[in-house]
């Protein structure tokens, strides 16, 4: 057994090897799938606790509260990375993964904001508070568990599996969700039905416990609290460790950044795009990114092993470079394909505001001008346009002059939108692509999935050989979770927001090209190759 293995202070056997891996990456799968229910259901989220009578702004509200538990893992990268130096990687994660599931299950109990109030949103803000900050020791842990028994030269294939598992778990909360609508049906579903998939994290819990009391101390660890080597403040030893300061920023900006709103943009934007942007119906959407997440799990596999032969460097950077390339047209691929008549009514007849600008708030309830207003319908209409200056000044303060296609309109209330749009040709009824289309977004999908693959397969390994052993956990999950948490965290909000802003849903893409931009350029001048390096 992996005990005997490791108190004995020998290589770890092959079936050991084997327990490892699938005990690290199942409570990883797990961990993610605990988070990411929170993004899959974000919807539904916000019409229970953060009612607003707008569409658009509960989601936003919803996201922003996704966004918050991204925004405290880097606290819990700082806590749980001080207890995984010095007291070990162990017990570490098996204390992330039980905050995780019970802040997660809690979250299925919480009433609604329509029966308790503010208090709902509030304790749901503080649930999400507690995820971020067990993630924020998850992943560290489990990577540096997995690489620190690895032998040299199988570091990126064994701990590419502890990626895998991080989409793992957003192809689980899929699963569940979908499952959980075809027992309970959709008027239950609506009903209460939406809680079952949080409760369930109870039972997750408690596979993840099982299998990883079965686990030993990682033999590195052990190896160095023997000898004395264990850093008597791994936090300060962090930020002062010779040379230390700048693998931080590398690994914060090279790496964590760049991989992370590659992924995101690859699972949540893509499920975002098709159900609001295409209005493709929800479960519909959902089994496509899900099908599609689950077939590119072979990428992070595969680009993991395949950093074992040609080094960790020369993956990340071409997967960097191919997404700046890539990214755009792979989403028009997608648009063209799920909604076709949609892009070729916007394309015939497109929607234009004859004015400079308006001012519109995508997170108010209420606009505060009829312009404002009028944005706000094209919101939630998921209608893409434009603004083009005329001579003669501004419109009226309460209409607006639009055009759609060639017909000129003054608008002077927002419920002629809808209409108006409709006999210009414009379809809001949701859709359900055929044959061919399917097999285009599925080809996007993937296509997009393999650029994650080529970004986030070689990482866990690469972090865990960058930095030193006595301060390893600290130093390698602060940059991840700065990192994720808040240049991928946010990003669904803010790309979204960026849509609302301007009318186009491909705008929120630019969020995501100019992270991997950043990414690229430190990746090339700054990231060392780190493969030959030795973790023991």
């Amino acid at each position: 057994m992996a005990t005997v293995a490791a108190s004995a202070g020998l290589q770890p056997s092959k079936k050991d090897i084997r327990l490892v891996i699938t005990a690290s990456s199942l409570g990883t799968v797990f961990e993610w799938y605990d988070f990411f229910i929170y993004g899959t259901l974000a919807a539904i989220v916000g019409r229970t606790f953060f009612p607003a009578g707008n569409p658009t702004v509960e989601l936003l509200l919803s996201l922003a509260g996704f966004a918050i538990g991204f925004g405290f893992r880097p606290l819990g990268a700082v806590m749980f990375g001080y207890l995984g130096d010095k007291l070990g990687r162990k017990y570490t994660f098996l204390v992330t993964i039980t905050l995780m599931g019970l802040a997660t299950a809690a979250v299925g109990f919480v009433p609604s904001a329509a029966s308790i109030g503010f208090a709902a949103p509030a304790i749901v803000i503080f649930l999400r508070i507690l995820q971020g900050l067990a993630l924020g020791g998850e992943y560290g842990g489990a990577a540096i568990y997995v690489a620190e028994h690895a032998p040299d030269g199988k570091r990126g294939f064994y701990t590419s599996f502890i990626q895998a598992s991080v989409a793992g778990g957003f192809i689980l909360s899929l699963l569940v969700v979908l499952t959980t609508q075809a027992i309970v049906g959709q008027e239950a579903w609506n009903a209460w039905g939406w809680r079952i998939p949080f409760i369930f994290s109870l039972l997750l819990l408690a596979i993840s416990l099982w299998m990883r009391l079965k686990l030993s101390e990682s033999p590195v660890f052990k190896a160095m609290k023997e000898e004395g080597e264990l850093a008597r403040n791994p936090l300060k030893e962090t930020f002062t460790y010779p040379g230390n300061k700048r693998r931080l920023l590398v690994a914060l900006f090279g790496i964590a950044a760049g991989l992370t709103v590659i992924w995101y943009t690859a699972m949540f934007q893509v499920l975002y795009f098709l159900q609001n942007a295409l209005k493709v119906e929800e479960t519909t959407a959902q089994m496509l990114v899900g099908v599609g997440a689950s077939a590119g799990l072979v990428w992070f596999i595969l680009f993991g092993w395949l950093s074992d032969k040609v080094g960790r460097k020369k993956p990340i950077v071409i997967g960097y470079a191919l997404t700046l390339l890539l990214l755009f047209p792979i989403f028009k691929l997608i648009g063209g394909a799920a909604n076709p008549e949609l892009a070729a009514t916007a394309e015939r007849a497109p929607v234009v505001i004859e004015r400079q600008a308006c001012a519109f708030n995508p997170f108010a309830k209420q606009q505060e001008n009829f312009c404002g207003r009028s944005l706000g319908e094209l919101t939630r209409l998921g209608v893409q346009y434009r603004f083009e200056p005329v001579p003669g000044g501004a419109s009226a303060p309460d209409r607006i002059s639009m055009r759609v296609g060639e017909a000129r309109h003054e608008i002077a209330d927002t419920k002629a939108i809808q209409p108006l749009l409709e006999g210009a040709g414009y379809s809001f009824d949701k859709v359900q692509p055929r044959g061919s289309a399917i097999a285009l977004i599925l080809l996007g999908i993937l296509a997009l999935g393999a650029l994650s693959g080529m970004t986030y397969g070689p990482v866990a390994a690469l972090l865990s050989e960058l930095f030193p052993p006595r301060i390893r956990y600290s130093s390698m999950s602060i940059p991840y979770h700065i990192g994720t948490g808040y240049f991928g965290g946010f990003l669904p909000v803010i790309s979204q927001y960026i849509i609302a802003r301007t009318g186009d849903p491909y705008s929120g893409l630019w969020y995501t090209f100019a992270v991997v931009a950043m990414a690229l350029v430190v990746t090339i001048l700054w990231l060392p190759e780190t493969v030959e390096r030795k973790l023991r």
